[in-house]
């Protein structure tokens, strides 16, 4: 009779650690630092020394930057303990680095008879590990509370964007395939140069959510392959004009600037029976880049649009480069311009997921 195997139960996940290398860490700990001092300064029964005063805070100051090293460089091994015992780790380390920490400055304030620290090295080390572990368990826990509610805010964003992304792809393959429909009937060989372009289109429309931020230049790429199969439908009624003087390697999520330039055509050229001219400009601007998509306004009837594009590509830029990135649209001087900005950040960090 066999012994039919129980399967090992899964991990429980780890909880996230904040970033201990930042900033804002190191300045919570000061700051809790002198608080915690300038209230046990000002309780009544104190006998309010200015003197041992600044001393504290410059011991609790010093331990706060002695922490913040420390948890920076150990924060990879603790992250890799589940469930809560990261969090339980830190808080172990807070403790003992500040009970040592303590006893060496009382042995050697002692040693060198200064007077800096209470002539009772127990008491001091004891209180000193109590305050901290009071305090540190408060602390971890706004820092949990504050890694959870970052997570549910990344994770929103993500939704978010699966939709836009959902929401832009059937409108774009749509276009392109009657674009394919009618060119097969009047020019096969460009009929079938355009199914190529539409593959590389497609694999950017369709590619996985690890492969929605590129370059500059792909997007260009992805452009020039759009223009080509449109250049072929609309034939000399469609002019192009670009200038973009920017880097190539500037992060970009795809299929940015492409549905502005078919935005272009299908609203500016396409109504007209003159045709258009649509133009793409880039330039760095202060503070970051800026492209500029415009084309002329029709003259004739518009073509009904639901504005889903220019709206999915206002919040996706927001998504990727933050509240200082910006997406208007005006109409000026007989033309419909869209202006794009990506802070200058934007390079440093372009998929905040």
């Amino acid at each position: 009779m066999s012994v039919t195997e129980l399967p090992a139960s899964p991990r429980p996940p780890s909880a996230p650690l904040p970033d201990f290398c930042s900033l804002p860490v190191l300045f919570a700990l000061v700051v809790v630092g002198a608080l915690t001092v300038t209230l046990m300064w000002l309780a009544p029964g104190n006998d309010g020394d200015l003197r041992d005063y600044c001393i504290a805070v410059l011991f609790t100051s010093w331990l706060s930057m002695l922490l913040t090293v420390a948890l920076c460089k150990l924060r990879p091994w603790m992250q890799r303990l589940s469930w809560m015992w990261p969090y339980a780790a830190v808080w172990l380390l807070l403790v003992l680095t500040v009970g040592a920490s303590a006893a060496a400055v009382s042995w050697l304030d002692h040693n060198l008879t200064l007077g800096l620290s209470p002539d009772s090295t127990f008491g001091f080390v004891r209180d000193s590990v109590l305050a901290t572990g009071l305090l540190g368990a408060g602390l971890l826990r706004y820092f949990y509370v504050v890694a959870q509610w970052q997570t549910r805010v990344a994770a929103s964003a993500q939704a978010q964007v699966a939709a836009l992304q959902a929401r832009i792809r059937p409108h774009f393959l749509f276009n392109s395939m009657n674009a394919v429909a009618t060119l097969i009937r009047v020019d096969p060989d460009a009929a079938e140069r355009t199914v190529e372009n539409l593959a590389e289109l497609f694999r950017a429309a369709l590619g996985s959510d690890q492969d929605t931020v590129g370059s500059l230049g792909d997007e260009l790429a992805l452009v020039d392959r759009y223009l080509e199969i449109e250049t072929l439908r609309l034939g000399e009624r469609l002019r192009v004009e670009r200038e973009v003087d920017v880097p190539t390697d500037l992060p970009m999520p795809r299929l940015l600037l492409q549905p502005l330039i078919e935005n272009a055509i299908r609203h500016g050229v396409q109504p007209s029976r003159s045709g258009g001219t649509v133009r793409l400009t880039g330039r760095v601007a202060r503070g970051g880049v800026e492209f500029v998509v415009d084309n002329p306004l029709s003259e004739g009837p518009a073509v009904p649009g639901t504005g889903h594009g220019l709206r999915n590509v206002r919040e996706r830029v927001r998504f990727h480069f933050g509240e200082r990135a910006s997406v208007e649209a005006a109409s000026h001087d007989g033309r419909f311009v869209v202006t794009v900005f990506l802070p200058e950040s934007a390079r440093a960090r372009p998929d905040r997921r």
